[in-house]
């Protein structure tokens, strides 16, 4: 299993292991003590899987009033992924990372708490997985606009299919000291 820092400190590119023949692969998606050696000390208490079409936006959401970390698999499809440093102080605070994740290539992401989330589909649909260590609770549920100029992401789609309550949600600016 090899794992990469990216400019976002906390965030890791993970790559585990894939064992591919004529038959297919096999690839262990989570091994609490392997991630635990990467430095990734968390209780996942809850998978979620979620299924998207090409061209929608979905995000940013983040986690507010409770601390979630995430582990981020694409098992299907093609994405464009994206997380924002939210961590007031920290020295990427506003800044935005993004990376191509799929099938194709076994890299996940873990996202400590302190960062928000988006992603727009690639390909025709695309399903994720999520690990995450604190229960779903709609009262935590934090957003800010997928397009917002201040954060200006460079999204790889024209014409995105966003939710309502996507496109409602405040500005980065507006939630957050910029």
């Amino acid at each position: 299993m090899k794992f990469t820092e990216c400019n976002l400190k906390g965030i890791l590119i993970i790559e585990p292991n894939l064992y591919k023949d004529k038959r297919g692969f096999f690839l262990e998606i989570f091994q609490q003590d392997r991630y635990q050696a990467l430095g990734i000390k968390d209780i996942f208490l809850q998978d979620n899987h979620s299924r998207s079409m090409r061209n929608v936006i979905r995000g940013f959401h983040f986690t507010k009033n409770t601390k979630q970390s995430q582990i981020l698999t694409v098992v299907r499809g093609r994405i464009f992924d994206v997380i924002v440093d939210i961590r007031e102080g920290s020295s990427t605070f506003g800044q935005w990372f993004g990376i191509e994740l799929s099938d194709d290539a076994t890299r996940q992401i873990y996202m400590p708490h302190g960062f928000a989330h988006g992603f727009c589909v690639l390909s025709d649909y695309a399903d994720l997985h999520y690990k995450v260590s604190a229960k779903y609770d709609t009262s935590c549920e934090g957003g800010f606009r997928w397009d917002d100029p201040n954060i200006a992401v460079d999204w790889p789609i024209c014409n995105p299919i966003v939710s309502d309550r996507d496109s409602e949600h405040p500005y980065f600016n507006e939630i957050f000291n910029l």
